[in-house]
């Protein structure tokens, strides 16, 4: 939302092509921790910033016919890393794209050769808050653990310092819809971009 005399308004069309001037086609990729928000925010950046949308995990089931969790069980995590830097290296090969990636694609160094060339927007979120969104999904192989809490604070201290290398740092705020954390996430990028 943009303040106009006072007044908070929606931002034009014409302000988001101005964002996509400032972009030139440079690609945005979403990072942070599973149930962060990063296809849901990623689809609603690509439609306000006229891009395509991709999620590395769904690009990842449709080239091997088999949902995340049954690739997990069947080749490890070892193999699903591997397939998740191909197509990452696939993805970066085109322009005008917002990706959201999977939570531990910044653990390999390889990816941050491909991320880097684009807008690296890390949605943080709190740990308790995560616990509330994943609580009923079962289908997170990482999560397949006797204490998943603990199991999910874990993941997070490990990634977070990989995280906080992000241009873009968007922090949950209780209350806010979806569309003010799009808003927010616009600006800020908009602030990464201009010349120091």
């Amino acid at each position: 939302m943009r303040r106009d005399r006072g007044i908070l308004t929606k931002p034009t069309w014409y302000e988001h092509r101005r964002v996509n001037d400032f972009l030139k086609g440079t690609n945005l990729y979403l990072v942070g921790m599973m149930g962060a928000g990063k296809t849901t925010v990623g689809q609603r950046l690509a439609a306000q910033l006229d891009y395509r949308f991709f999620d590395t995990d769904r690009v990842i089931e449709q080239v091997t016919g088999l949902p995340i969790s049954d690739l997990f069980a069947q080749s490890g995590e070892a193999a699903f890393r591997t397939l998740e830097s191909q197509v990452l290296a696939e993805l970066s090969a085109y322009t005008r794209l917002t990706i959201a990636t999977g939570g531990g694609i910044v653990l390999k160094r390889e990816n941050w050769g491909y991320l880097r060339h684009g807008i690296i927007v890390w949605l943080d979120v709190p740990v308790e808050q995560l616990q509330v969104r994943l609580q009923a999904d079962h289908t997170r192989p990482l999560l397949q653990d006797t204490d998943p809490a603990i199991k999910l604070q874990a993941l997070l201290e490990q990634r977070q310092p990989l995280y906080a290398q992000a241009d873009v740092r968007i922090r949950y705020q209780s209350n806010e819809t979806l569309e003010q954390v799009t808003e927010r996430a616009i600006e800020q990028i908009k602030q990464a971009l201009k010349p120091v």
